[in-house]
């Protein structure tokens, strides 16, 4: 029996090729009935986005897709990965040339629900359904441009990617006990801004390819 999926993006041109498969198709794929949601950049349009909906309809999954970039410079762009695991990192104060998490400042508890350890861990096991590389990341209101921001982020995080909407996602989900995934295809390293070196359309064609994929296994 099908499931009630929700695929989430940022903007449609990131799922254009999956978008277009479910216009094919019905709305339905693999059996399942697909609703989707583009929320607009950032984490604050894809939480406020996010939960108009769920109180619209309750899916049994939530599906994210979207593009980030990486930092590590070991990752092929065009590649895809899922996040076990992700964080706001610039929700925080820098002190001298130290960055201060909220967590750090004893602002908020880092186990308190949620949050474990200062993550939102995925735990489901909608996770497993996937072969794909499973990362840590970090989202970030503001996309790192800095080779100092860069440092700081990986010696305090250790994350292998950043976007701008995973957290507020991990955050929803896991508040609301829906099961979640998130994938992201690599178009890019962090702090490079020069769009020539970026993999934009090898990213987004990969991404759909791994998401259509995951479809079929959710």
């Amino acid at each position: 029996m099908g499931k009630n999926i929700l695929v989430i993006a940022a903007t449609a041109k990131e799922i254009g090729p999956f978008l277009k498969a479910l216009r094919q198709n019905s709305g339905q794929l693999a059996g399942h009935n697909i609703d989707v949601l583009i929320t607009g950049v950032g984490l604050t349009a894809t939480t406020y986005h996010l939960l108009r909906q769920l109180s619209l309809k309750r899916p049994q999954v939530v599906t994210q897709a979207g593009i980030a970039g990486s930092f590590d410079k070991q990752m092929i762009l065009g590649s895809v990965v899922a996040v076990k695991q992700d964080r706001i990192a610039d929700e925080a104060v820098m002190e001298g040339k130290k960055l201060q998490s909220v967590f750090d400042l004893k602002l908020a508890s880092r186990n308190k629900f949620p949050y474990s350890g200062g993550w939102l861990i995925n735990k489901s096991s909608v996770l497993s359904k996937t072969k794909l590389k499973k990362v840590e990341a970090v989202s970030v209101n503001q996309v790192t441009t800095s080779k100092e921001m860069v440092e700081l982020y990986r010696k305090k995080f250790h994350p292998a990617i950043e976007s701008m909407e995973g957290a507020a996602m991990h955050y929803v989900c896991l508040s609301e006990n829906i099961p979640f995934i998130q994938i992201r295809g690599i178009s890019n390293y962090i702090g490079e801004r020069n769009k020539k070196n970026w993999k934009m359309k090898e990213a987004i064609v990969t991404l759909n390819t791994e998401l259509l994929k995951l479809i079929e296994k959710l």
